[in-house]
């Protein structure tokens, strides 16, 4: 029942940062200089003297995770005012091909990021359809687990397990599997218990990244003998994200046994991205007011000693970027992914 008229709110919301791309990022950069500046990152790098985002590259090359790794390894031994202000209140632990382990900080400025960010995707979705009831039935996250260590005093865990501890109280109530299933290490096992936890519930939403829940699939039609759709006869959102979802498309499809409604999102250990706003347009929204301050490497320049650095308003119609974000989780530079950007209706997309 609430879900519309705050839907509604939020797309106005959407609305008003997204028709105007240019000066919402250079609102989030200013904001990002302003608290870098009392960061040992900002004062060894000159944030005093940074006005704008000529002065930003100049002063402050692209970099790695390796090569931000000093930084991290003073806020790993317990220092403040580092990469952000204070001290972050999460570790993500990701595993990197070239760097092993790495511990991305979320801050308390960045947690919103992950979460709104989820929400809103959900809310744009409820918007342009008008489709709500989803909500109303089981909903079920398919993560990691929501137990975390403590790295230098500082709740570390995979950001799945961490964003499960920020799931809205208006979704607690239906969300499943249970936290003590969530919290079992062995995978095989887990998935077993979700399985028993919500076979015979009214599942209407299910999300995770596509290899996760075909197998959670896979799992259910060897018990039943039966497509999906005639398990969970109400099943009409899944959401999806982490991974490229081509490969499992059909399958996935042919698992549920008709066509649903789904929303990509584009989350990251480093920040939530993009999300897709559109059941009728292809490609995702960047998410350019939500403490990130986006650049973009010409595809073709990513392996250059200097590559051009661009920002949102210089990026070209069709053309292909290596992304690298700053945001108020930490000020380094990191490389992402490849993506192309274009432009409709005066809002950015990225896909």
């Amino acid at each position: 029942m609430l879900a519309k008229p705050f839907a509604a709110y939020i797309e106005g919301q959407t609305k008003e940062w997204s028709c105007r791309p240019i000066q919402f990022q250079n609102k989030v950069f200013n904001q990002l200089i302003a608290t870098g500046r009392e960061t040992v990152f900002g004062k060894d790098h000159g944030f005093e003297s940074i006005k704008t985002y000529a002065d930003f590259k100049k002063q402050v090359p692209v970099r790695d995770y390796e090569d931000l790794k000093p930084y991290v390894e003073r806020v790993l031994h317990g220092d403040s005012d580092i990469l952000w202000k204070g001290k972050p209140a999460y570790f993500a632990k990701t595993s990197g091909t070239t760097s092993g382990t790495k511990y991305i900080p979320i801050t308390k400025d960045s947690i919103p990021n992950h979460i709104n960010s989820a929400r809103n995707a959900l809310l744009s979705y409820v918007h342009e359809t008008g489709n709500a009831t989803f909500l109303d039935g089981g909903l079920i996250f398919l993560s990691g687990s929501p137990e975390l260590d403590l790295k230098a005093g500082i709740n570390t865990g995979r950001l799945s397990g961490i964003v499960n501890h920020h799931v809205p109280g208006y979704l607690r109530t239906n969300q499943k599997p249970s936290y003590a299933t969530n919290c079992i290490e062995d995978w095989e096992e887990k998935l077993e218990k979700i399985i028993d936890e919500t076979l015979n519930v009214n599942m209407t939403l299910i999300s995770g990244i596509p290899p996760w829940v075909q197998m959670y699939f896979d799992r259910i039609q060897a018990r039943t003998g039966k497509k999906i759709k005639d398990v969970f006869p109400n099943f009409s959102m899944f959401v999806y994200g982490g991974v490229n979802f081509e490969p499992y498309r059909a399958k996935l499809f042919e698992s549920i046994g008709k066509r649903i409604d789904s929303v990509e999102t584009y989350p990251a250990s480093e920040g939530f991205i993009a999300y897709q706003d559109s059941q009728k347009a292809e490609g995702l929204l960047l998410l350019l007011n939500s403490g990130i301050f986006f650049e973009f490497i010409p595809a073709d320049e990513y392996f250059n000693d200097n590559p051009r650095r661009l920002s949102i308003e210089e990026v070209e119609l069709g053309k292909n970027y290596a992304v690298i974000i700053n945001s108020n989780a930490g000020l380094g530079l990191f490389y992402w992914r490849y993506c192309k950007v274009y432009f409709k209706s005066s809002v950015s997309y990225c896909c």
